[in-house]
């Protein structure tokens, strides 16, 4: 059993692929060629956001932003502290300071309370109020920016997460990495209201190519135009007027033409997602031991993942094993407390839900093409350490 398997779904889009590659081939265009302006276009029309510019990967999408906005050294920038470790990466690379904010016990995306708490702490520099990292002596930052992230497909608590950060004057870029195709009450991921969003096109995504790529959104031209210039080396006119110092962060057009043939099949993709989703929810309703991913009412998972808590963790892994079934822990240790952030002086205690999700998570195959003999596999196998 294949964790995601990438085959069965080439087997359905191989000709499409295959033809579109030859495309590529026969034109020559390999940098920025004709597939990237089409495919700009297409993510645009399908989540509905003004301007869509592709990329080499869904970090260089989170690190284009920041470089537009100018976030820099002694800026803070808010992050959830149960996720990858890119969006803080972006947020250090820039040389500002990751400030990380406790996540919903039940969704696992950003707590909007914890990040009034954090915003307030910053600002006052008061820490009873939120833990924050050990700074400098007598430096103070400034807060500019939060960065919230769709984990495992659910869109985070924008609704509640815009209008606190607008509060405060930051700007808020949405971490789409794991939900393009996801909705919160009938918007898609990257067309939810914020200033910018990025999503990651890495094979194992639910809109993936076969390389790394990802893609930025927003409906702010003037942003728009800035990132397309850091894109490219900072550019201006022409090739060789460069206006600021940028990334070389292209797509290559041959991933272009790649998602240009799976985003025909995406939406029937992620309606298979739903059913897989559902099947697993069935099957392991009746195991107490488990709490199942759970959807609040008005969104619509993109299924990035499908990730159950057990206070046994070690059982269940063990059981599916047995069985031959892989899996995986997203994620093993909180950003937070990663060696190269060990000099904030953060403790468990300063984030109780990401220390406890981190101890009992893990995730089960899940792909669209997932069969219910799969699924029955891992459920019965799960029920007998979890009943």
């Amino acid at each position: 059993m294949q964790f995601v398997d990438l085959n069965a779904q080439f087997l359905r889009v191989e000709q499409e692929v295959r033809n579109r590659i030859d495309a590529v081939l026969r034109h020559g265009k390999y940098i920025m060629g004709p597939e990237i302006g089409q495919l700009e276009s297409e993510l645009s029309t399908f989540c509905g956001a003004g301007h869509t510019l592709t990329c080499a990967s869904g970090t260089d999408a989170l690190l284009l932003p920041l470089l537009a906005w100018g976030i820099g050294p002694g800026d803070a920038v808010f992050v959830p502290n149960f996720t990858f470790f890119a969006t803080a990466e972006v947020v250090s690379l820039v040389g500002a300071t990751p400030v990380f904010v406790d996540v919903d016990p039940v969704t696992f995306c950003m707590d909007p309370e914890k990040l009034q708490a954090a915003i307030t702490a910053v600002v006052t520099g008061d820490v009873s109020l939120h833990p924050l990292p050990k700074m400098s002596s007598g430096q103070r930052l400034i807060p500019r920016a939060v960065i919230p992230v769709d984990l495992f497909g659910i869109a985070a608590p924008y609704e509640r997460i815009i209008p606190i950060a607008k509060s405060a004057g930051l700007y808020v870029l949405q971490d789409a990495a794991q939900s393009f195709g996801c909705e919160m009450n009938g918007r898609k991921a990257c067309a939810m209201g914020c200033d910018a969003a990025a999503t990651s096109f890495f094979p194992a995504k639910p809109l993936g190519c076969y390389g790394d790529g990802g893609a930025v959104f927003t409906d702010d031209s003037e942003l728009a135009d800035i990132m397309k210039s850091l894109r490219v080396h900072g550019k201006g006119a022409h090739k060789y007027d460069n206006v600021r110092i940028g990334i070389n962060g292209r797509m290559d057009t041959l991933q272009a033409a790649i998602l240009l043939a799976k985003l025909e099949v995406f939406s029937d993709e992620l309606e298979k997602r739903q059913s897989v989703a559902a099947s697993y929810s069935e099957r392991l309703a009746g195991c107490a031991a488990l709490t199942l991913p759970s959807v609040p009412a008005g969104r619509v998972s993109a299924w990035a993942q499908y990730s159950i808590l057990c206070s046994d963790r070690d059982a269940a892994v063990k059981a599916l094993a047995e069985r031959d079934v892989p899996t995986a822990i997203y994620y093993p240790t909180p950003l937070p407390f990663l060696t190269v952030y060990e000099p904030y002086g953060y403790s468990p205690e300063d984030f109780p839900v990401a220390s406890r999700l981190s101890k009992d998570i893990f995730s089960v195959p899940f792909h669209p093409y997932l069969s219910g003999d799969s699924i029955a596999i891992v459920a019965d196998a799960l029920a007998s350490v979890a009943p």
